[in-house]
């Protein structure tokens, strides 16, 4: 065993406070997985608490969030830890990045999954666009989860090893003077800068890789140590009279020059290219880069307001700035298998696919605003969408070190596309949902990819739970509801009732709807599948469509709102009823009144059953039923 980083806390004790009084630890783990340590004498400060889980998860951004929901909704025991207090990284309120991914390919990319129920639940929730409430959406879930216990203001700093596992990891908590010492099968590194991976001392990657590593074409000749930089973001109002504004000293001068290779189109979110850090330290060198992304900020905003090149600014003031800056490259955590370029542009559909992405290369300039003279980025679109394989999302060093998110096992020029929120998030799904399998089965993610039938069971569970993989359809031996017999009281041309059992719940640009649809706006409709026998049925699944044509994120930016539709998505179906029969009688009924999600699950007590129907009544705004999927599971 050893301690892979010196201990930078002084490790003592406090002499009172029990634990177990904690509601939102108490709810997870027993009093036989928490121990707390009491030391005695003049000094003792801090609380030392020993935890023991089975998976631990670092990090509270999008990947580690989905990751973290994922384990949990799937039966694991989950100690969530993220070093602020709002949840959701470059998502949340403290820094309001709109989640990009593979919609920059054509809304029909849009992710589903967790990330799907997140962003409906979000637009239903917060019509107003308020960030704090996208806050609360998130949190929310977490802590309605009885098999989550999230760490607030926790900072990881330490992990044990024994072989080729972690055994521990230490964090301290800020706010409470706490150090906890938490145990676990597995961990997960969702920090997006790899900390947990680089105090294990697992190998990690940094910098830019030359051609000859990879053979990228937009490799370098010489491999260095630089990375792209951080950003920091702003938003303005407008009022009803001039709003001077004044700048501090320390803000930078700007001129109209500097704005050649950089829009000032609108002000009332500023702006992805206020960048800084990648010739420095993004990690070492933080609170200096915060510092000059200020200066910038302030800069860029006293110009706006000063120079005289907008008078139409007059009335507008600045409403919030950030000042947590949003990263997008440091560590890369290496895995079995690293991906490059070249996968990405041959749009690889690897075996062990488990998420996809489809934003462009997109590398910018590690200068950023230090040479405005130079473009920001550079960016190369994308032909189509690309997979992503398990083996990226695992250590090679540590068994059970497995990771989700910016930091994951990439060069980085493949980077440039994988490192945003939204293909993060799918990341998370898929190896939180991996780890759950594998603490079940007693297997490593290793073994997970490597074996055919668990791979292929593992794929059909993301599908079922509404992951999307490229060019996998619905094959689980288990879903009844594929040998079923499927009817309806009507339907449109082109989408009969069999379509709910294709084996597709989305559209996959094929030229098949694969989804049923029927004209409610004058008297419900139904449909249904029977089976000639009894089935015993526990659950009924069901997928409708959630409009993933259009664009659905949380954004301070007009141009990314223009087109949304917030609150419920028009075409979900609103009122229905799920009846299951024995012969002519009704033998459970259960009715749903303001449904706004796209996958629900319908669980019951085991009842044996030949049909089951969908009564659709009513939809939020369309005069037709829409549903691309129906399951069914014993």
């Amino acid at each position: 065993m050893k301690n892979n980083r010196r201990d930078f806390l002084k490790v003592i004790g406090i002499g009172s406070g029990a634990l177990l009084a904690d509601p939102v630890i108490a709810k997870t783990l027993s009093k036989k997985d928490i121990e707390e340590i009491q030391l005695k004498g003049p000094e003792s400060v801090f609380a030392i608490r020993k935890m023991e889980t089975d998976y631990v998860v670092v990090g509270g951004g999008m990947a580690g969030y989905c990751n973290a929901l994922a384990a949990a909704r799937n039966g694991l025991k989950v100690v969530f830890i993220q070093n602020r207090s709002r949840l959701g990284g470059n998502a949340s309120s403290e820094i309001r990045m709109h989640i990009c991914g593979a919609t920059q390919l054509g809304q029909v990319w849009r992710e589903t999954g967790l990330l799907e129920e997140v962003m409906l639940t979000e637009s239903y929730t917060n019509p107003q666009r308020c960030w704090e409430m996208f806050d609360y959406v998130m949190y929310d879930k977490i802590v309605s989860n009885p098999n989550i216990t999230l760490l607030f203001d926790t900072m990881l700093y330490n992990a044990t090893t024994k072989g080729s596992k972690i055994t521990e990891i230490q964090a301290y908590c800020s706010q409470t003077e706490e150090i906890y010492h938490v145990k676990a099968k597995y961990f997960a590194d969702c920090t997006g800068d790899g900390t947990l991976a680089a105090v294990a001392g697992a190998e990690f990657m940094r910098g830019r890789e030359a051609k000859s590593e990879f053979n990228e074409p937009l490799g370098l000749e010489t491999r260095d140590d630089i990375t792209m930089g951080n950003s920091l973001l702003f938003q303005s109002q407008e009022h009803d009279k001039p709003m001077p504004f004044t700048a501090p000293s320390w803000a930078r001068k700007y001129k109209f020059s500097d704005f050649k290779h950089r829009k000032i189109h609108s002000w009332e979110y500023g702006y992805w290219w206020i960048e800084l850090g990648g010739l420095e330290n993004i990690v070492h060198d933080g609170q200096k880069i915060r510092h000059d992304l200020m200066a910038v900020v302030f800069g860029v905003w006293d110009y706006i307001k000063n120079s005289g090149n907008h008078p139409e600014s007059a009335n507008w003031a600045l409403s919030w700035f950030g000042s947590i800056p949003g990263k997008r490259e440091s560590r890369r955590i290496t895995g079995d298998y690293i991906m490059t370029q070249n996968d990405i542009l041959k749009l690889e559909n690897f075996e062990d696919r488990v998420a996809y992405g489809g934003w462009p290369l997109d590398d910018h300039l590690p200068a950023g605003m230090d040479d405005t003279s130079l473009s920001p980025f550079r960016a190369i679109a994308l032909k189509g969408p690309y997979s992503i394989p398990l083996r990226s999302l695992y250590s090679k060093t540590y068994e059970n070190l497995v990771m989700a998110g910016r930091n994951i096992s990439v060069t980085h020029v493949a980077l440039s596309t994988t490192r945003v929120m939204a293909t993060c998030a799918t990341m998370g799904q898929a190896i939180g949902t991996a780890v759950a399998l594998c603490v079940k089965d007693g297997l490593t993610p290793r073994q997970l990819a490597s074996n055919k039938s668990k791979l292929k069971a593992y794929q059909q569970l993301l599908l079922r739970q509404d992951q999307a993989i490229l060019n996998i359809k619905n094959e689980d031996p288990l879903d009844l509801a594929r040998q079923a017999k499927v009817s309806a009281s009507a339907f449109i041309q082109g989408y009969e009732a069999q379509k709910v059992i294709d084996g597709y719940n989305r559209d996959v640009q094929d030229g098949d709807s694969h989804q049923w649809r029927a004209n409610i706006a004058n008297s419900e409709q139904y449909i249904e599948l029977s089976w000639g026998k009894l089935q015993k049925i526990r659950d009924v699944e069901i997928t409708f469509d959630s409009g993933l044509n259009r664009h659905l994120r949380l954004s301070g930016e007009y141009g990314t709102m223009r087109n949304q539709k917030r609150g419920a998505q028009p075409e979900m179906l609103k009122e229905y009823v799920v009846e299951l029969y024995n012969g002519n009688s009704l033998v459970k009924k259960e009715e749903i009144t303001n449904n706004i999600l796209r996958k629900v699950v319908h669980s019951f007590e085991g009842l044996n059953v030949d049909r089951v129907r969908l009564v659709a009544q009513k939809a939020h705004q369309d005069e037709n039923a829409r549903v691309f999927e129906i399951r069914c599971y014993a």
